[in-house]
């Protein structure tokens, strides 16, 4: 079928040219189309549940709003996570989804059940509603409302805000894909009356009084219509109050007929604003801004675009002065991240087509190939637009020109190849029906190797399919993309390539003119590169085929280095996007004022942009916004910091992370009590969507107390402040909030006749403001409400002194029905899944978040005391991370999987199949060692780099193998031969392919501009991979095939070749158990070691006597014995014996026959005696057999003990004579301590130690009862011996591993004579057909004549077969049983031998090496330090690490010589014969 396509292509070239221009066409008009962002949003799929309740407390908002909320939606289905934020007058619940569940089908369930969750919520406690449907990528553009110069003064902040909220904000939401206009900063205009209470009381009028007037007096109504004149004239009554003045002529009540107004018992009526939980600053002074919000899934870049015209129509009917200026516009960021997708995809491509055209010495053959560069890029533009996907930083950033055009390389470069051997054959003239020809039998013979090399390349992106959470969203989108241009490149190689080449390359005719000059001058380039290339490689391929041993050897050496230093790599989640700018939280004094946050913000622009020229705009947002979806308290301001962007104009600093740490030093001199954190916006805000924090890293603690729960934090944040790496600490803030509680005494409530609703109505409406209705100004409304002038608001005086009605008239203050009193109340109550946590914040500066986690983790596990049900968890971008590499983990393999079955559909080989695979360790090397010199951590930008380098790094592999194949079906048998013509013919495509791969990638690894972070691990991990894979494939591969083909030619070349390689196996085995010995650890546990009593000694050979002749189970098999012997007296069976008498009289005649006395023998067996002797002698051997096996048996089970005993004594004197050794530099420790001449860090760390040991010394005392009782358990005795103080050389005799056969182990003896036992039963059962026999002798006396005698004999003789022949048959069903488990003991015995070998092995020389080299070092390690240490040339750091180090050793050797010994006496019991 293929062929049929490349044939049908290079014959229809019209075709093929016109559907490649509407490719075109269709392709250009999807790449302008198509949606355009920064990064796949990665939020998860959440609603937001707000409730605004701002009169209530934070525990009253836990309590009854956010409790309540959270527990109707635990039950919802699809919830992965419930997180919620209490904090005073605000609860924000967020309602995680699983992905699939959509859009708005969660929204939906949630608005179902908050239906019901508002009943449950007391009135006036707040209504929850939810959040808008958008993602952290959602805030595409923020905005100032501010005067233009000269209008500074012209406009109040009240003034601003309501034309932010009734002018722009009105005109922006008709926008589409705009989903909300979030205000902040100004202040919200209401029609105030203010009171003093006072003059309320001197008038005796209340609050209430004074609500109820203003409901009474501010309503409209209607009277139907008046016909007249055949006209319905409609009857409209106006009683809505409309200005001040209107309110204070408003009647409150009569006083001896005389009208009491508002405005004769108020201070002031006038216009005033909302009690404000938020504000916002620009360039050091207050200001009014928008945050346009975005509907989820919308397409950015054109509701941008939207948003853009749209403020530009709504700045013309801004009032005179005025202007909307932006200072977040997500466009510029997405400009920058694309024009650096578009310079490093141009510049790939440039480079890309300069490598085709120099290698392939061809400028027509490298514009055929380079073209289908353009072409695949436009058809997966149509994809794009046709499914929705987005064209962004990660989707665009993998694509690599190099991978696109491999298929295309390889059959132009055979198109050449097969135009240069027809004029090495003296056949110039080349027409079109010949370039037809070699076009086609280019693109046949090559197609199949490049479309499976496509096809492995486009299938290691399919598992990344199968990525879920944050890392499928950020790379599906990835996977799709690079499939789609993947797939587009095959279908060009089946049609446009194949056509293109017979028509463009064919030979130039004149090559005397400029074009066939410069053509012929660089096929002479092109063969320099190649030629030079092949001088170098092909006599060291020579050389490598000669000395195939140290090339594997070598190879595994590099792979062996390869894992160690990706140990050592650390890990972060994603690189950071650079977007440009800074997102600073400044954390002022907890409890602060708004007024204060607002003046230390100001201060703190006024320093940014006073000291740092590169700030071109300082603002900051503090508190809660309109829509409260970013919940902070009043003490911490958002600053966003906007740079300028272009770097070479910076002064102060040459990069970002420079300019943070001089801001940082700047405030922190400037400020008092001021704490800072440091980020980016889009960061910040995902961070904080996503894990509900807005660090990198989250320390949560979980726990019930408040109190406690703030103490640990504060505790966690101090130990974590020590940890290299940590560059900001931000403890959450939960307690501290300074409240005026009022706490009621019901028994004066109830004397006065009051009750707590009322008392609650009137301290809300003093204070917060009590709303008593809506003022119209044309369209715009505003609040009316009630509340004390500023005067009375100003302490807790004015609390106290606020008067109540009575219900008699009179009035009284509150402070007589209630302790008004200050309490430190819980300033934010955050919960998990309903559970109250806190946590602290870690962003991470200068290391790898992993290895700054692990940090934390040891040194708050080592410092932090819990109290119990008290936990932590590790939450943040940390837990992302190990979330993604536990999928990695599962997509990896995968991956691989499916590159081994298309190799073999591929070969149909499966040895060829595995040979290619040593491509992907080969590629890995260098993939590792590449991040390792750039200092870039492992991520899972670097892992979805590792999947595509291992589909692209079997190419090479391929299209050499390929070759083989051909040449050894040609009959080259020489298999030297057939490499070299292979790697001569295949190494132009081999280089073109990894070239162009290369430098596809070269610009995105280098690229410093915005965005370039994000793809520097992918593109460094595929370039280091092909240059290591290239180069070690070149080499290794065909040793690997050389080797693999002699093995099939010549079993004398396989052993030849197999032993060396062998060895080398055993080697890296061995190296490899030593190394994990090596970094092994001993646990250690708390406890006090005890003295061991003197025991009695016992040497192994006397605990096997012992036991063989103590043990039940040896006696028991004796006694089986005599069992047996005894049961031979069975075979003689005779029958029975009968005696008898009795009387014979015929008729009625007087003649009588007596018999006086008869005996009669029946049933005598007596062909079954031999049989049955048979039978019970094998029997009698089975038994002695068995016994013989019991008895090694219970040898090697009690060499076994004695070998842990003596294992576990050794250990224990260990730590026994190391106890001794730190309990006198502990002494020496605290004298020197007494006399000052050292620090108590340094006695309580050697005190420390110290105590450790005398753990350890307990631990391996408990370890060695242990294995004292399992040994004198064998023993049977009263005495309880242990093991002697003996060498451990004299236990190390040489043990003959070479066996003639296990043929005749005790184990095998007893299955043979099992069978021999079924073959007697056999005989046995047959002999009870035979007949028995009868005798009868009697003495008669007939009619009293006596001295008769009778004699009868007789055999017995079976008629009915049916008991005996089935016992027969079984009897024959027991010989197979026995035939067969005597093979499966066969089969077992041997497999567990061979196991047993290796082990012996592998710790036999394990334990050589601790005893020649290891061991004696620790020693000397020991000694060195310990007299280092007292004579002061060391310091206590240095002799704990030497002390560490040298205990481990020891312990280890010790260890190993145990196992050593088990894995000798097992093998010493598979070595026994039967005696």
């Amino acid at each position: 079928m293929i062929n049929s396509i490349i044939y049908f292509s290079i014959k229809n070239k019209l075709i093929v040219g016109l559907l490649t221009l509407a490719l075109i066409g269709a392709g250009i008009y999807s790449l302008f189309t198509v949606n355009l962002g920064t990064v796949p949003d990665i939020t998860n799929n959440q609603v937001q549940v707000i409730t605004v309740s701002q009169n209530l407390a934070t525990e009253d908002i836990e309590r009854f709003v956010t409790f309540p909320v959270e527990l109707a939606m635990a039950n919802l289905p699809g919830v992965t996570e419930i997180r919620s934020i209490s904090r005073f007058g605000l609860s924000v619940v967020t309602i995680v989804f699983e992905d699939d569940m959509g859009t708005y089908l969660p929204r939906q369930l949630v608005q179902e059940k908050l239906n019901v969750v508002i009943q449950q919520i007391p009135e006036n406690f707040g209504s929850p509603s939810m959040g808008p449907i958008t993602t952290g990528l959602g805030e595409i553009y923020q905005y100032t409302l501010q005067p233009k110069p000269g209008y500074e003064t012209a406009y109040s902040p009240t003034e601003l805000r309501t034309i932010q909220d009734w002018i722009v904000r009105r005109q922006l939401a008709l926008v589409e894909g705009v989903v909300g206009i979030n205000a902040f900063g100004g202040k919200i205009k209401q029609y105030e009356i203010a009171i003093n209470p006072e003059n309320l009381n001197a008038n005796n009028v209340s609050i209430s009084e004074i609500f109820e007037a203003l409901r009474r007096n501010n309503n409209n109504t209607g009277g139907a219509y008046i016909e007249k004149n055949n006209m319905a004239n409609f009857i409209r009554v106006e009683g809505l109050v409309r200005s001040l003045d209107d309110i204070g002529n408003i009647a409150i009540k009569d006083v001896n007929g005389i009208p009491v107004l508002i405005r004769d018992v108020v201070e002031k009526i006038h216009f005033g604003h909302q009690v404000r939980y938020g504000a916002f600053t620009q360039d050091g002074r207050e200001a009014v801004g928008g945050m346009i919000l975005m509907l989820r899934g919308a397409n950015s870049n054109a509701v941008i675009q939207n948003v853009q015209k749209r403020i530009a129509e709504v700045q013309k009917s801004l009032p005179e002065g005025l202007e909307i200026r932006p200072f977040l516009d997500r466009s510029a960021l997405i400009e920058r991240t694309t024009s650096t997708v578009r310079e490093n995809l141009t510049e790939g491509a440039l480079v890309v087509i300069f490598a085709l055209v120099i290698i392939l010495g061809s400028i027509r053959g490298g514009i055929v190939t380079a073209s289908t560069i353009l072409l695949s890029f436009l058809f997966a533009a149509i994809l794009m637009k046709l499914f929705n996907v987005s064209a962004n930083l990660i989707s665009l950033g993998a694509i690599d020109f190099g991978i696109i055009v491999d298929g295309a390389v390889i059959i132009v470069e055979r198109t050449i190849y097969e135009i240069q051997k027809k004029f090495k054959a003296g056949k110039f003239d080349i027409d079109q029906d010949v370039m037809d020809e070699l076009a086609y039998q280019a693109g046949s013979s090559m197609m199949n190797t490049a479309i499976f090399g496509q096809l492995i390349i486009l299938i290691v992106f399919v598992p990344i399919l199968f990525l879920t959470g944050i890392e499928g969203k950020m790379f599906h989108p990835m996977a799709y993309t690079f499939g789609f241009t993947m797939l587009g490149a095959i279908i060009l190689c089946l049609t446009y390539v194949p056509a293109m080449s017979a028509l463009f390359l064919k030979p130039l005719k004149n090559k005397k003119n400029w074009s066939g000059k410069l053509e012929r001058s660089l096929e002479k380039v092109g063969e320099k590169i190649i030629n030079g290339f092949q001088l170098v490689y092909l006599p060291l391929l020579k050389s490598a085929l000669r000395h195939q041993a140290i090339v594997m050897i070598a190879a595994i050496v590099l792979l062996a280095a390869a894992i160690f230093t990706f140990t050592r790599l650390g890990g972060e989640f994603i690189p950071q996007l650079e977007e440009g700018d800074i997102a600073m939280q400044a954390l002022i004094r907890p409890g602060s004022s708004l007024s204060e946050a607002i003046d230390v913000s100001i201060k703190i622009e006024n320093i940014l942009l006073e000291n740092f020229p590169e700030i071109k705009i300082a603002l900051a947002r503090i508190g809660v916004a309109e829509i409260p979806t970013d919940p902070m308290p009043m003490d911490i301001a958002d600053m966003f910091i906007i740079l300028e962007k272009d770097k070479g104009k910076w002064i102060s600093a040459k990069s970002k992370d420079e300019l943070i740490e001089k801001i940082k030093e700047k405030l922190d001199n400037e400020l008092t009590g001021v704490n800072l954190v440091f980020s980016q916006p889009i960061q910040l805000r995902f961070n904080e969507l996503l894990t509900g924090v807005r660090e990198d890293v989250a320390v949560k603690l979980y726990g019930d107390d408040l109190d406690v729960l703030a103490q640990k934090a504060n505790e966690m944040a101090k130990i974590i402040e020590t940890i290299p790496g940590v560059g900001d600490v931000n403890p959450e803030r939960t307690a501290g909030l300074p409240q005026m509680t009022v706490r009621y005494n019901r028994e004066k409530i109830a004397q006065y006749g009051l009750n707590i609703d009322k008392l609650n109505e009137y301290v809300r409406s003093a204070f917060a403001g009590g709303v008593a209705g809506v003022i119209f100004e044309g369209e715009k409304r505003f609040d009316m409400v009630i509340r004390f002038d500023k005067t009375h608001q100003k302490s807790i005086d004015d609390l106290r002194n606020l008067y109540i009605d009575l219900p008699n008239g009179n009035q009284v203050p509150i402070k007589e029905l209630a302790d008004i009193n200050f309490v430190l109340g819980p300033m934010q109550i955050s919960r998990d899944n309903v559970f109250r946590r806190t946590y602290v914040g870690v962003n991470i500066r200068g290391r790898d978040m992993e290895s700054v986690v692990k940090d934390i983790q040891q040194k708050l596990g080592a410092e932090l005391n819990l109290p119990p049900g008290y936990y932590l968890i590790y939450g943040g971008e940390f837990e992302n991370l190990q979330k993604a590499k536990n999928r990695l983990a599962i997509v990896v393999p995968i991956t691989i999987f499916l590159i081994f079955v298309l190799l073999y559909f591929a070969l149909k080989s499966f040895s060829q199949s595995i040979m290619l695979f040593t491509a992907i360790p080969l590629a890995a090397i260098g993939g590792v060692f590449a991040l390792w010199l750039r200092d870039i951590p492992f991520s899972v930008s670097a892992g979805v780099g590792f999947v595509v380098l291992f589909g692209v790094a079997v190419l090479d592999d391929l299209v050499l193998i390929s070759r083989f194949n051909s040449l050894k079906e040609e009959g080259i048998i020489d298999i030297e031969e057939r490499i070299l013509i292979a790697v001569k013919e295949r190494i132009r495509p081999i280089l073109l392919t990894d070239a162009t791969d290369i430098l596809g990638f070269l610009p995105m690894a280098l690229s410093v501009s915005a965005g370039a972070e994000v793809q520097h691990p992918l593109a460094t991990v595929v370039i280091g991979g092909l240059i290591s894979g290239t180069l070690l494939t070149l080499i290794v591969l065909p040793v690997i095939y050389a080797f693999v083909e002699n093995r099939s030619n010549n079993k004398k070349n396989l052993i030849s070749l197999k032993r060396p390689n062998t060895n080398v196996l055993f080697i890296l085995i061995v190296c490899g158990g030593l190394l994990s010995i090596l970094l092994g650890t001993a646990s250690t546990v708390n406890a006090q070691t005890q003295p061991i009593d003197s025991l009695q000694t016992i040497t192994l050979e006397q605990a096997k006597e012992l036991a063989v002749q103590n043990f039940p189970k040896i006696q028991a098999a004796r006694l089986e014995i005599e069992n047996q012997e005894v049961q031979k007296k069975t075979a003689w069976d005779l029958g029975s014996t009968s005696i008898f008498t009795g009387a014979e009289k015929i008729g009625y005649t007087p003649e009588t026959t007596y018999m006086n006395v008869g005996i009669k023998q029946s049933n005598i067996n007596i062909f079954g005696i031999v049989p049955k002797l048979e039978l019970q002698k094998e029997r009698v051997a089975l038994a002695e057999k068995a016994l013989n096996l019991s008895v090694i048996e219970v040898e090697r089970e009690v060499s076994r003990a004695w070998a842990m005993a003596y294992t576990a004594k050794n250990n224990y004197q260990v730590y026994k004579r190391l106890d001794s050794i730190f309990m006198d530099i502990e002494r020496a420790a605290r004298i020197r301590l007494e006399v000052k001449a050292t620090s108590k860090l340094e006695y309580l760390a050697t005190s420390n130690q110290g105590n450790q040991v005398q753990i350890q010394k307990e631990q391996a005392y408990r370890d060695y009862l242990s294995a004292l009782h399992r040994l004198n358990l064998w023993f049977v005795t009263d005495t309880v011996f242990t093991v002697p103080d003996i060498p451990a050389n004299q236990l190390e005799s040489p043990l003959n591993l070479i066996s003639d056969s296990i043929d005749a182990h005790p184990v095998l003896n007893v299955s043979k004579q099992k069978v021999s036992v079924a073959e007697a039963a056999i005989k046995e059962r047959r002999s009870q057909f035979l007949p028995k026999l009868s005798l009868q002798y009697g003495k008669q006396e007939i009619s009293g004549l006596p001295g008769l005698h009778q004699f009868q004999v007789g055999i017995e003789v079976p008629l009915f077969f049916a008991p005996e022949l089935g016992r027969s048959q079984a009897a024959k069903i027991e010989h197979t049983i026995a035939n067969q488990n005597l093979q499966q003991s066969q089969l077992e015995l041997a497999a567990a031998y061979q196991n047993i070998r290796e082990q012996y092995i592998k710790w036999l020389n394990s334990w050589q090496y601790y005893r020649d080299t290891a061991l004696p070092m620790a020693r000397e390690q020991q000694t060195g330090a310990v007299t280092a240490y007292q004579e002061g040339a060391i310091d206590y750091v240095t002799f704990l690490q030497n002390m560490r180090e040298a205990i481990r050793i020891e312990v280890d050797s010790w260890n190993a010589f145990g196992n050593y010994l088990d894995s000798r006496y097992q093998l010493e019991y598979f070595l026994k014969t039967s005696n």
